[in-house]
């Protein structure tokens, strides 16, 4: 739980109730969060931090502690965005986000319901490219209904500054996010295809199921900071795609932020995660994350990695 206490909490109101109340919206203040600053380590620094205003602030007089708590996570998501930006390092050309990463079959309610409503990673790296205040309007009423008149209130700006703000995030994303793709199988399917096909040596095939402008974002974070890349156009990624599939790793279907997703595996531990982005038949964007230390924070059970497939 958020945190314990006695009865007389902040304002009066019941330390332990209080706790219980805001575990009730975790998994909502979690969401906005992650949306907003697409690490799943500092979404939940933003939770704790919203958890701590609320314990030291009196809300027994506020009526919707929902819509409250949404607007301070908010503030607290801005104050990072801006700090992270004085100090960012790692170019966005090749930053992949923090994966929500489901393992099909797991029995894990919480956690699919999470996962169904989660983002893809390719929504994420744009919201990356917005300015903060932006980020915070678009997200904030495009994702959550949360009203212009309280935006405003935490960018400091007047309502129709807001409104101004997410409209012109919303027309950064829908120039640059991908659109929607086919069903799960479906998209499964065209993954599978693009495996097999680089497993055997099939230039066309690979070719056959690439988008002509498809990209590559591959991130190895600071350690394998040469592993980092952007490659555009299905040629290029096809020449690539058959050069790592000469090391025949073993695989692991996963399922990452509702889109399909394989872990390679390298002597029972996981080495690298891809996860497809469809549009339509053709693959429009392939992430690639080859962080050691953000591959090994994935905590994936043992079993799981056991169940991963040497290809034929």
């Amino acid at each position: 739980m958020a945190g314990g206490g006695t009865a007389g909490g902040a304002g009066g109101v019941d330390a332990d109730a209080l706790a219980r109340r805001f575990d009730a919206d975790r998994g909502h203040l979690r969401a906005v969060a992650y949306r907003m600053l697409g690490s799943l380590s500092e979404a939940e620094d933003a939770v704790q931090e919203t958890w701590f205003k609320l314990s030291r602030t009196d809300v027994s007089g506020v009526a919707n502690l929902t819509g409250w708590l949404t607007t301070v996570i908010g503030r607290v998501c801005l104050d990072m965005l801006r700090s992270r930006g004085s100090r960012r390092e790692d170019p966005l050309d090749s930053f992949v986000p923090d994966p929500i990463v489901h393992i099909p079959g797991a029995g894990d309610p919480e956690h699919a319901a999470e996962l169904t409503e989660s983002v893809g990673l390719a929504l994420l790296v744009v919201l990356e490219t917005l300015a903060p205040a932006e980020r915070l309007a678009f997200v904030l009423h495009d994702m959550f209904a949360v009203s212009f008149d309280e935006i405003a209130q935490i960018v400091d700006r007047t309502p129709a500054a807001a409104r101004q703000m997410a409209s012109r995030a919303r027309r950064r994303v829908q120039d640059a996010a991908p659109g929607p793709g086919p069903d799960p199988r479906r998209q499964r399917e065209i993954a599978d295809a693009f495996l097999a096909a680089s497993q055997g040596g099939d230039f066309e095939g690979l070719l056959a199921v690439l988008d002509p402008d498809a990209v590559l974002r591959a991130d190895g974070g600071t350690l394998l900071s040469g592993v980092s890349r952007l490659i555009r156009g299905a040629e290029e990624i096809t020449r690539q795609a058959l050069f790592y599939a000469t090391f025949r790793h073993a695989a692991l279907p996963l399922v990452v932020n509702g889109q399909p997703a394989v872990l390679s595996v390298v002597d029972g531990k996981p080495g690298s995660l891809m996860v497809f982005t469809v549009v339509g038949d053709r693959i429009v964007q392939l992430h690639v994350l080859a962080d050691p230390e953000r591959i090994a924070a994935l905590d994936i059970p043992e079993e799981a990695l056991a169940r991963a497939v040497h290809p034929a």
